[in-house]
């Protein structure tokens, strides 16, 4: 070891290190590590130890890795534009107009301002989360699970990962109506959103199975769609204020009509100086002649052409600024004019209006628009190829959101202020010639936006089938939810084969339901659960204030995420109660499998830092003062010792106390090793796991002291903290005392009994300890005898009943005896009992066993005789050498206390004998040490004469204070 040392010295020569050349093997210099610490990979923990575990499953290590790509890409490329793409979707060309009409411009103002505040504060939180610490890859599911622990993350993955799925069904359902019923109305069909869902769909799933980097690749051309799109909105609000577009509805009476099947707005025409009837005639009456018979509603009213876009300048907004929410099958009615109809009339021809296709209510409405705020996550689900994520997150979404909301809540305004009330509500644009709504606005061309938001809704759809089975193959890759496991796997280059196929199977679901109306609200739940996680996440750790807790972006408040939270919640249940429910149930599911079967996980989460405060929060309520009577419950100390193996010698001693803990108190297995703290340190390690090998629900505790009696006596003062601590030792009875070299067993034993004494604690010594029964044993019949010899707190009553609360003694019956004595009267003794015994709910049978004075028989004396004698010859044992060559043997002396002890031995021996020879387990008060030292083997002596013969004996000292009440 010297020429190492030599060694050492050279290498650190000259570097000022002599003080901590020692440690430099685990301590290494702060010059040599930094690169190493600054320059820190990008891969996420889980794919870093699932890649690991690959390599070592046997795939040669010899390959080379291929060079790493440095991550490239900055703010706008990597989050703004991802985050903008996301958040734009088809809910903003498809129904915004329809919401504007139905729930007025206030209404829809209250719904998207709701909403964008509700995905503003989160991304507070998720900036906040985001900048805590480098972000590896796998964006918002690793935050949560690493600030949240496992079991939440997972839930949250999952409820994420159902919400782009059901995004990826909406989008394509959207694609399809576009098709349907604005690009190729003539391909139309019985369920054709069904076929030409699930057909669309598999095309994206084998565009995404094939090739992921040609969906990267058109994403910026999709995006570039919906920013045309949304241009051509705005030129055309803008074009409408010096030239509205000539936009006529066709309206009879206040009815909005169907446009197809006519060609003249008007009942009759001048033609050739004679008055023509007009196709529309023809739908209403029977024939084409003025004086045929036609529908009473045709007849009484007008038909009147209005303009659809009247122009930003018309002030058409004050009609529109209420909500005008309709009944499925209700009339679209234009406003202000008043029609000529018998409210008794039988509706006819009512195939020839635009009628409302769902009832409406503000509720449906934000279910429906909610999902057009989501993807505020695209940026921070791309944290791995972001150059620097901690500044790149938190300025792109919340940049990106702000955007896209200024977008939304101007949108509401314009289209009320631009368009007419019939118009708005007309959803599939029947009574303006089949025509998108928001493209009869937009200007160079309607087609501009009918095609644009046709790519961009399949361009989202494509983004929604790469993310999901990305988030699903995080999570089971990171193996917290066990049955996830075949979904890690994919093809040679990590694409996620089998997580895809589960996606499309789950889309499909979303496609079979078949209206984009009925899919928005359930994917509004996923995403708004995960919403409300991540800002539960900010504000728990900013609460616990975690040491960790040190984000980069310093704009975030727990108030702020508190308020974040509510509004989740509160959305949720707003936008339709039942699929909240069932969303928190498929969540809480989820929590408590992973609970219950997922991987230990330790990530150093926050749930833990609640845990904790928690616990010192209730410790420090616990501190108030010593527990009510009826909160009394053994809170048991086991001391065990060790064998050489580590083992426990007693195992049975802890099956006892899980036996004891019906009532649910502490337990501290207590230990004590004999040497020094430095020397002995690895074996205290070990003896600390006894909890967990023996699998005790409690803790361990080691004391390393230079003999065991210290050690003991350690233990018994410093266990537990706090309130929590124990109140009754549990100890095996020594069974070889009698042996010369176990000495010093015995006294450490009556020691044990004496400092429990002086501490007021309850003490249980199990005398034959390995007869009693283990965990897995039942008894299916026999008792447990309670001997009530003196009152020390009503211990004696409450153990059998804890024990009986155990699978092993349910089966048992409880049998108390009671001593009387001769000028006791025994039937009032057994009534009073009966009475207390009924007081305290405790069932047994009551027996009072008369004891006759007798006189001392010889065997008395002459047991008495032998134990002196022993005593005698152990103390010259154990005086030194030259003392037994000079003392004469002393002729024992019969110490009458000790012959009195002895008769109560036996009698009350005998009597037990008589009784409780075939119970299961017999409980006794153990009567209290001598108070002067000599007369300790004497004492040890009467408890065998008093147990004699009893296979399971429990001897029970109270601790001196009440533990059993007959008050409620």
């Amino acid at each position: 070891s010297s020429a190492s040392d030599v060694e050492k010295s050279q290498q650190y020569d000259g570097k000022n290190m002599a003080l901590f050349e020692e440690e430099m093997d685990n301590s290494p210099m702060v010059s040599s590590i930094l690169s190493s610490l600054a320059n820190y990979s990008n891969l996420p923990q889980g794919s870093k130890e699932h890649e690991e575990a690959e390599n070592e499953e046997g795939a040669a290590p010899s390959k080379k890795k291929p060079a790493v790509k440095a991550p490239s890409l900055g703010t706008l490329m990597g989050v703004y534009l991802p985050c903008i793409q996301n958040i734009f979707g088809v809910i903003l060309f498809l129904r915004m107009t329809w919401m504007v009409g139905i729930g007025g411009v206030f209404g829809s103002f209250i719904i998207v301002f709701m909403c964008c505040s509700t995905t503003m504060l989160t991304a507070i939180s998720m900036s906040a989360i985001a900048t805590n610490g480098v972000v590896p890859a796998g964006g918002s599911y690793y935050m949560i699970s690493r600030s949240l622990g496992p079991e939440f993350g997972g839930a949250v993955g999952i409820c994420f990962y159902l919400g782009t799925t059901f995004a990826g069904a909406m989008y394509i359902l959207g694609a399809i109506e576009l098709l349907l019923i604005y690009i190729l109305p003539q391909a139309a069909m019985l369920n054709n959103m069904r076929v030409y869902g699930t057909i669309v769909l598999s095309f994206m799933a084998t565009v995404v199975f094939v090739g992921v980097k040609y969906v990267n690749k058109l994403a910026l051309v999709f995006l570039a769609c919906v920013i045309l799109s949304i241009l051509a909105v705005y030129a055309g609000v803008i074009k409408t204020a010096f030239e509205p577009p000539v936009f006529p509805v066709c309206i009879l009476g206040n009815r909005t009509l169907i446009s197809k099947g006519f060609d003249v707005c008007a009942k009759v025409i001048e033609r050739d100086n004679g008055t023509v009837t007009t196709k529309l005639w023809k739908i209403f009456c029977d024939s084409e002649f003025l004086n045929a018979t036609c529908d009473e509603y045709f007849a009484n009213n007008n038909v009147s052409e209005i303009q659809g876009i009247p122009g930003v300048s018309s002030g058409i907004l004050a009609e529109n600024l209420f909500g005008y929410y309709l009944e499925k099958g209700d009339f679209l009615e234009k406003r202000g004019i008043s029609a000529m109809q018998d409210p008794d009339a039988p509706i006819t021809n009512s195939n020839r209006y635009v009628l409302a296709d769902i009832t409406s209510f503000f509720t449906l409405l934000v279910g429906i628009y909610f999902p057009s705020v989501t993807g505020i996550m695209a940026g921070s689900n791309r944290s791995g190829d972001l150059r620097d994520a901690q500044k790149s997150i938190p300025i792109g979404t919340i940049a990106a959101i702000t955007t896209t909301s200024i977008v939304y809540m101007s949108a509401v305004v314009l289209f009320g202020a631009c368009i007419e009330g019939v118009v708005l509500r007309d959803k599939f644009g029947e009574g303006v010639d089949g025509n998108l709504v928001i493209g009869t606005l937009a200007w160079p061309s309607p087609w501009v936006i009918v095609i644009g938001s046709f790519f961009s809704t399949c361009g989202a759809g494509l983004q929604s089938l790469t993310g999901a089975p990305r988030l699903l193959q995080a999570i089971s890759r990171d193996s917290v939810i066990p049955f996830l496991k075949v979904f890690g796997h994919g093809k040679a280059n990590g694409e996620p084969t089998w997580a895809l196929l589960l996606t499309a199977s789950i889309c499909e679901i979303g496609i079979i339901i078949a209206s984009l109306d009925a899919v928005a609200p359930i994917l509004s739940m996923f995403f708004l659960m995960c919403y409300m996680f991540v800002n539960l996440a900010c504000a728990l750790q900013t609460l616990l204030r975690t040491p960790n807790w040190r984000p980069r972006f310093k704009f975030y408040h727990w108030a702020l995420s508190f308020l974040g939270m509510s509004l989740c919640l509160s959305l949720m249940f707003i936008c339709s109660w039942y699929y909240a429910i069932v969303a928190m149930v498929i969540a809480t599911c989820i929590y408590k499998y992973i609970e219950f079967a997922g991987a230990e996980k330790e990530w150093g989460d926050g749930i833990r830092g609640i845990s904790l405060s928690a616990a010192r929060f209730a410790l420090m309520r616990l501190e108030e003062g010593p527990p009510h009577t009826k909160n009394w419950r053994p809170q048991i100390m086991v001391l065990v010792s060790m064998d050489s193996e580590q083992n426990v010698e007693q195992p049975r001693l802890l099956s006892l106390t899980n036996q004891l803990k019906a009532g649910k108190g502490l337990t501290i297995v207590g230990t004590s090793v004999v040497g020094t703290f430095l020397n002995n340190h690895a074996e205290a390690q070990k003896a600390d796991q006894v909890s967990t090998t023996e699998k005790v629900k409690g803790f361990s505790q080691v004391v390393i002291s230079s003999n065991l009696r210290d050690g003991t006596s350690h233990l018994i003062q410093v266990g537990g903290l706090g309130g929590l601590k124990h109140n009754t030792v549990l100890v095996s009875w020594p069974r070889t005392w009698k042996q010369a070299e176990d000495n010093l067993r015995f006294r450490n034993f009556i020691e044990v009994v004496r400092e429990t004494t002086a501490a007021s604690m309850a003490l249980l010594v199990p005398k034959n300890i390995a007869a009693y029964p283990s965990n897995g044993e039942r008894f299916t019949e026999g008792h447990i005898d309670v001997w009530w010899i003196v009152h020390d707190g009503g211990m004696l009553m409450l153990l059998p009943f804890l024990l009986r609360q155990h699978k092993v003694w349910r089966k048992c019956k409880m049998r108390i005896f009671t001593v009387a004595q001769m000028d006791d009267n025994s039937i009032q003794m057994k009534k009073d009992l009966i009475t207390f015994l009924y007081h305290l709910r405790i069932d047994a049978e009551v027996e009072v066993v008369e004891m006759h004075d007798s006189d001392i028989s010889a065997y008395t004396y002459e047991k008495t005789l032998v134990m002196e004698q022993r005593s005698q010859i152990l103390k010259q044992i154990s005086n030194d050498a030259t003392c037994v060559l000079y003392c004469t043997p002393v002729c024992p002396v019969r110490n009458q206390s000790n012959v009195r002890r002895m008769h109560t031995a036996l009698r009350l021996n005998e009597v037990i004998m008589k009784k409780s020879k075939e119970a299961k387990l017999v409980l006794l008060n153990m009567p209290g040490p001598p108070k002067n030292r000599m007369g300790e083997e004497n004492y040890m002596e009467f408890l065998e004469v008093l147990t004699e013969g009893l296979n399971r004996v429990l001897l029970v000292r109270g601790g001196g204070r009440e533990v059993i009440t007959i008050y409620s």
